[in-house]
């Protein structure tokens, strides 16, 4: 913090610009990543061979999603201080576990999954959507003085492809163009000091999946192939690629190496959901994150090590409910419902779920009135009126990180099992078995038989996988499959 001498409660979205900035270059010049020390004397045994992430970017409020609280319907007049959850609670497949309504087909394949109720953001100062989505993602709080790497960007070092004709981290949904925080997105997409290589294989939009893996229209794969021979010596001869060091211009040449064979390689074809049958495409065709679900499902099936599947992070819109709570929850539910639900039965039918991790999460909560959390209070960024008057103040607005859901299925997760404990009166937070990043990170590596210790020497000291190697998996959460 003292070299770029910011406090965290001034910190904005050009400081994270300017250390992400900073640390790439950094990156560039630093030498090769290399095993610093010994990360355990024998590796957690893998429960898990390819993981996806769901992710709800954006804010997915938990008192109205997977933790609902008591129900208070709209009313001209009500006191806002009294509204816990403006949907009404429903049943799941496991006794004693409700979601809220809109959810019904998620809650009906809880029998095979977990619900962690106790996610605990970081306390980041001012709270800002990219810079928690950074810390989700890398585990680490910017700023830094090197490129943190994404979590697929790890497992993808620490395992490499299933598939070699497929990219190891493929992240699927998010796009920059017309995006007001494009480039803070950038800052935590990427594979960091690790090397281009195990950065993301992006695909903006899933519903032209095809066109990331064929090339540009009217154009033969053999003049294509005459480009990227022209587009490597390119990279090779410039000043960027002299600049850089031996291994990250060989990483870069060896990404480019990987796109090129996937468009070489029968493994495109998972890209083509035309090729799904009708009647599964449009079980999952609720908008461009149902048709990624199902985009992740085809490709874990060709042999996808790392997928991430976002609902798509744009200020806001979507999760990020800073008015009109209820009406954009009611609406996001109808995006997510189906797909999630489909994903877990297609890969539980094709024999993939106990294999395959499936990890739905957010960067933070939300609620009505605080902010932050009990202890740990920060300006408040949304105005909430003491009396509800109009819809639009009816639903969950300020940034809550004192509690949050997260739902993991297959993989070696618990099924059918609630782990951890809210309040049940405002404010709705943790009062048993907080989950921090750090140990959600260390259980999902774990699960993929990936130490939380892991590290490489980066600076000449070692970088772990989890921050500061502190990662614990939630041995509860994995059962047996703990180590």
């Amino acid at each position: 913090m003292d070299r770029f001498n910011l406090r965290q409660d001034t910190w904005t979205r050009r400081d994270l610009l300017a250390s992400a900035s900073l640390a790439a270059l950094g990156a560039l010049q630093a030498g090769p990543p290399r095993q610093a020390i010994a990360a355990e004397s024998k590796p957690p045994t893998a429960t898990a061979d390819a993981c996806i992430v769901l992710w709800m970017a954006g804010g997915m409020a938990h008192t109205e999603t997977f933790d609902p609280k008591r129900y208070t319907p709209f009313r001209k007049g009500l006191p806002a201080g009294d509204v816990l959850s403006t949907f009404p609670s429903i049943p799941t497949a496991v006794d004693g576990m409700r979601f809220s309504k809109g959810l019904e087909k998620t809650a009906a394949v809880m029998d095979r999954g977990t619900l962690i109720r106790t996610a605990v953001a970081g306390d980041l100062g001012k709270i800002l959507h990219s810079r928690h989505q950074y810390h989700w993602h890398t585990g680490y709080e910017p700023p830094l003085t090197v490129a943190a790497p994404h979590l697929g960007a790890w497992i993808s070092q620490a395992l490499g492809p299933r598939n070699p004709a497929l990219p190891a981290f493929i992240d699927i949904g998010q796009r920059y163009e017309g995006n007001g925080e494009a480039e803070e997105l950038k800052a935590f997409q990427t594979a960091g000091f690790l090397g281009s290589e195990h950065g993301p294989f992006r695909v903006p939009d899933p519903q032209q999946a095809t066109r990331a893996v064929k090339p540009p229209p009217g154009m033969s794969l053999a003049r294509l192939r005459r480009r990227y021979r022209a587009y490597r010596k390119l990279v090779e001869r410039s000043p960027l690629a002299r600049d850089a060091n031996d291994f990250q211009r060989q990483s870069l040449l060896n990404s480019l190496e990987n796109s090129f064979r996937l468009l070489n390689s029968p493994a495109a074809a998972a890209f083509e959901l035309q090729q799904e049958p009708q009647k599964s495409f449009d079980t999952y065709n609720t908008g461009p994150f149902g048709q990624g679900c199902l985009l992740a499902r085809r490709l874990v099936e060709a042999g996808a090590r790392f997928v991430e599947v976002s609902t798509e992070y744009v200020p806001f819109l979507g999760f990020d409910t800073h008015d009109n709570g209820h009406t954009r929850l009611r609406t996001m539910k109808k995006l997510i419902d189906a797909p999630v639900a489909q994903l877990v039965l297609d890969l539980e039918q094709r024999g993939l779920l106990d294999r395959t991790l499936v990890v739905l999460a957010s960067e933070f909560s939300r609620d009505m009135i605080m902010e932050g959390k009990p202890e740990k209070r920060v300006p408040d960024q949304v105005k909430q009126p003491p009396v509800i008057d109009e819809l639009k103040f009816y639903g969950m607005h300020r940034h809550f990180t004192g509690a949050g859901s997260v739902l993991l299925f297959g993989g070696g997760a618990r099924k059918g099992f609630a782990y951890g404990r809210t309040a049940d009166e405002r404010p709705c937070t943790t009062i048993v078995n907080p989950v921090s990043i750090t140990d959600l990170h260390a259980t999902i590596l774990t699960a993929m038989g990936i130490s939380p210790r892991h590290n490489v020497e980066v600076e000449q000291r070692p970088f772990f996988a989890t921050k500061d190697g502190h990662g614990k998996a939630i041995a509860e959460v994995l059962g047996s499959g703990a180590a």
